[in-house]
């Protein structure tokens, strides 16, 4: 009998780690391919192998990011209001590169400065259903590995 209520116990647990792991893995977080490798943002903290965070003060920051409106200006441009979707071009594989965005600056993680007006290390263009402006500098930050100096911006 006890047997039984033990079962009976860990049954609906089993059932509810595998609902959530189904509910975790289906959901849809933005990404970028590079090449061979795609770079993805997570929820989850602690998968992520970069933390970036964002800034309202340009001097505490590492990285500048200028929204601009005109995508041939931009380092980087996301524009998917098209119709369908793109979901097979990122695929995960084990050179993912998962970026997480955390509320306050993690030791050795990048700090985004984003605003519309420069010097920028990169800049991004931004017309999305599916990717904020702070997603996409997030993206373009991890997809580089951290910051890059611009001729005019260490003048």
């Amino acid at each position: 009998m006890l047997r039984f209520k033990i079962l009976a116990s860990v049954v609906p647990l089993l059932a509810a780690a595998v609902f959530a792991r189904s509910e975790i893995g289906s959901v849809s977080h933005p990404c970028i391919a590079l090449g061979e490798t795609s770079v993805e943002l997570t929820s989850l903290f602690w998968t992520a192998g970069l933390h970036v965070a964002f800034t309202d003060d340009p001097a505490l920051a590492t990285v500048r990011v200028q929204i601009t409106e005109d995508a041939d200006a931009a380092d980087f441009a996301v524009v998917d209001d098209g119709l369908g979707s793109e979901s097979e071009t990122c695929q995960a594989n084990p050179s993912t590169r998962l970026i997480s965005i955390a509320a306050q600056p993690v030791d050795g993680g990048q700090v985004i400065y984003l605003s519309t007006e420069g010097p920028a290390d990169y800049r991004v263009y931004v017309r999305s259903k599916t990717f904020s402006q702070r997603e996409a500098a997030a993206l373009i930050v991890g997809a580089h590995g951290g910051h890059r100096h611009l001729q005019a911006a260490s003048l």
